[in-house]
């Protein structure tokens, strides 16, 4: 099957994008289909390798190269679905082959046969909307929303496009805003070897110590951009009421950090928070905390949950969040009814700081809850729903009157 894979940028330090890379990589070394991978930017991906897989002993992902656009991230969007269609267009003319299918991660085209929902901009602008977003930043992230939500309408509610989500609360967003009741679920997996308890041990020592962690602390980690939805005002407030323990708050992500300093400092917290911007290898986070904190407000799935509890961390997690559909509560991790409780908040992180018993139990279910949520399978489960789309897609197709 020939399978073409848009998406802006491909790496492993995003989710959504670390999510394309392990597709793109699982169906290659399955050596059924041929990738063609429509992408600005592409790391942490062997596109040809030898292998005992692909075609000649080599792997078979042909990235196409994208172009962008420079200026503001609207006109970008605006750019990547132009440029995006007439790349494809172009290597159609040059090949005279046409994709089976057309695979995408959330709306990266119009003409996709198959979309895997990671975030739903409907939802997202509806939480905006209670925010303060004056002046040209606020301005252009309500054009920007406008934009996709208009998108999401015309596409989403088409029904000859197969949907999936990956989690049944995003599922649920999927028939509320577009009366889509046939969207499959396939959740987000993890790599178990890359994410384990063997692999993040040979970091801590010196991580803890470069961010003077003394071996006293108790360290918290909160992972992920839009700090705000992600639940860091909540986490703050709980860390106030806790300050008799020796806790400290590692934020990793991609936000203005001035209000949050701010708020750290008005709470007493300056000392105990410590703001860091994304790095390639995000396990050097995960070794050196001892628990993943993750009171999302709103959260499709939150994949750091996930891999965290690869790696054998304990989790506190939002109801709110997908991920929590596949866990239970006080057995592999802490869900939390409200992640806007900060009561609740500090009580599950109070808990889980003073007894390394129920931590430890926590730990070891949250590994092994996580090794039932793999990448293969996701891939093989997003495979059958492309192959039915194409299937169905074929029916629709006309003959080509030049053959």
């Amino acid at each position: 099957m020939r399978i073409a894979v848009i998406s802006p940028f491909v790496d492993r330090q995003h989710g959504t994008e670390r999510a394309v890379a392990e597709l793109v990589d699982h169906l290659a070394a399955d050596d059924k289909d041929e990738i063609e991978l429509y992408a600005q930017r592409v790391s942490d991906i062997n596109l040809k390798t030898e292998s005992a897989a692909g075609r000649n002993g080599i792997r078979r992902i042909n990235w196409h190269r994208v172009g962008s656009l420079a200026g503001p991230h609207l006109m970008q969007f605006l750019g990547w679905l132009f440029l995006n269609r007439f790349t494809r267009w172009r290597q159609e003319r040059t090949t005279r082959k046409r994709p089976d299918v057309v695979f995408s991660p959330g709306i990266n085209a119009i003409d996709a046969d198959v979309i895997l929902v990671h975030a739903v901009f409907h939802r997202i602008a509806e939480m905006q909307q209670s925010r303060e977003s004056g002046g040209l930043r606020g301005l252009h992230r309500k054009l920007y929303y406008a934009l996709v939500c208009s998108l999401e309408r015309r596409v989403y509610a088409n029904p000859r496009l197969t949907l999936a989500a990956v989690s049944r609360h995003t599922a649920d967003q999927l028939s509320h805003y577009f009366g889509r009741n046939d969207v499959s679920v396939i959740p987000n997996g993890v790599d178990g070897d890359h994410f384990s308890p063997a692999s993040i041990a040979i970091f801590r020592e010196r991580y803890r110590q470069g961010w003077k962690c003394s071996p006293q602390d108790f360290v918290l980690l909160l992972i992920g951009n839009d700090w705000r939805n992600k639940g860091l005002n909540t986490l703050l407030q709980a860390c106030s009421t806790c300050k008799d323990l020796p806790i400290r708050l590692l934020v990793v992500g991609q936000d203005e950090q001035a209000p949050f300093r701010a708020d750290a400092k008005n709470l007493g917290l300056t000392s105990r928070v410590e703001f860091f911007a994304p790095v390639q290898d995000v396990r050097i986070f995960y070794a050196a905390a001892d628990l993943l904190v993750a009171p999302s407000l709103e959260d499709s799935f939150n994949l750091p949950v996930l891999e965290a509890m690869s790696c054998g961390l304990p989790v506190v997690v939002s109801s709110r969040a997908g991920v929590s559909e596949w866990l239970v509560n006080a057995e592999d991790s802490v869900i939390l009814k409200d992640p806007e409780n900060a009561r609740e908040l500090s009580e599950a992180i109070r808990m889980l700081a003073s007894n390394s018993s129920v931590r430890g139990a926590i730990a070891a279910n949250a590994r092994r809850t996580a090794k039932k949520l793999s990448w293969a399978a996701h891939a093989s489960e997003l495979r059958k729903l492309m192959a039915k789309a194409a299937l169905a897609k074929s029916a629709f197709t006309l003959p080509d009157k030049s053959a």
